[in-house]
């Protein structure tokens, strides 16, 4: 597991990669989250770790989801399923956040349905399998 330092040294990498990803520079993002420069930019450095308010503020500033931003502070579990897909769907720029919150809960539905599915069939074809007795060598009866 990371440790604190190495969460918040991430979450911090994690926010200025969204933001140059979405071409905002750092004074829009602090504005736009209400937040001052120099504190958004030690977040970005990892020289502060922001609450989960903060966060929620700056991921509604960069138009992604706050449980992202929660998962990469470590103050979220990441949901069960293929992370890129998950990641695909947060950084896609047609989606608004509440499509994007929907489609999240159905992938992690489908997720936790079909591994269940799977563990079930798999109990069923171990309870139904037929018993073999050994075959016996060649001269051994």
């Amino acid at each position: 597991m990371a440790s604190l330092t190495e969460s918040v040294r991430d979450v911090g990498g994690f926010i200025r990669e969204q933001r140059e990803t979405a071409k905002v520079s750092l004074r829009q993002l602090a504005r736009t989250a209400g937040v001052s420069n120099p504190y958004l930019s030690q977040i970005e450095r990892g020289l502060r770790k922001p609450s989960a308010e903060i966060l929620a503020q700056i991921a509604k500033g960069l138009q992604i989801s706050a449980e992202s931003l929660y998962q990469q502070a470590g103050l979220l579990e990441e949901r069960p399923g293929d992370a890129q897909v998950a990641t695909a769907i947060r950084l896609d720029p047609h989606l608004s956040e509440r499509h994007k919150h929907v489609l999240l809960e159905l992938y992690d539905t489908f997720c936790r349905e079909h591994s269940q599915t799977t563990a079930r069939q798999t109990t069923a074809r171990q309870t139904t399998a037929p018993k073999t007795d050994p075959i016996p060598e060649e001269g051994t009866e």
